[in-house]
């Protein structure tokens, strides 16, 4: 799927919440889908666009894009469909981390230990974050019918969290009592 095609899901998806400005189609994507998915003005404001001029969504009120607020019309739900059952292209992978593990042996044993350190303290207060977050949508929005599928968002990064923090405690464990280069 091309990326103007993923960026047409994000912004009909966010529009399918509700109607809402440019602005805070932004603003959900970046506090609310954030944790795994961003888009720049520079990517809605064109794809708005488009989207309206394809009779997707339709602008209502002030006279410049800026101002407006945009809703989703029933092709555009019906586009976001067809969107969300295409099948996914994972994209490459750029994991500077693991580039820098794999060349280890040049880096040095404390330096690896240090980078493992900080991945796991920064996996576990990501943890603490999306737990967080898992709980406050519980008792707020338990009772709406987005909530399974907010939760099962919120329990992959959760999840992946967890493993990234045993990874690192594992990789610690290993590099912890030999110190020949």
């Amino acid at each position: 799927m091309a990326r103007s095609s993923q960026t047409e899901m994000a912004v009909l998806g966010g529009l399918s919440l509700e109607p809402m400005t440019a602005y805070a189609l932004r603003e959900v994507i970046r506090d609310v889908l954030g944790h795994f998915w961003s888009e720049s003005f520079g990517q809605i404001y064109p794809t708005l666009h488009a989207l309206e001029e394809a009779g997707h969504v339709r602008r209502e009120g002030g006279p410049r894009a800026r101002s407006s607020v945009y809703a989703i019309t029933a092709s555009g739900l019906a586009r976001l469909r067809d969107l969300l059952a295409e099948p996914i292209q994972e994209p490459q992978p750029r994991n500077g981390l693991l580039l820098r593990l794999f060349f280890g042996r040049v880096l040095g044993r404390d330096q690896c230990r240090a980078l493992l350190r900080d991945a796991r303290d920064r996996a576990r207060d990501q943890l603490g974050e999306y737990e967080g977050i898992l709980a406050h949508l519980t008792a707020t929005e338990g009772h709406l019918p987005d909530f399974p599928f907010m939760r099962l968002t919120l329990l992959a990064g959760i999840h992946q969290c967890r493993a990234s923090v045993a990874w690192a405690e594992e990789c610690l464990t290993e590099l912890a009592g030999d110190d020949n280069p």
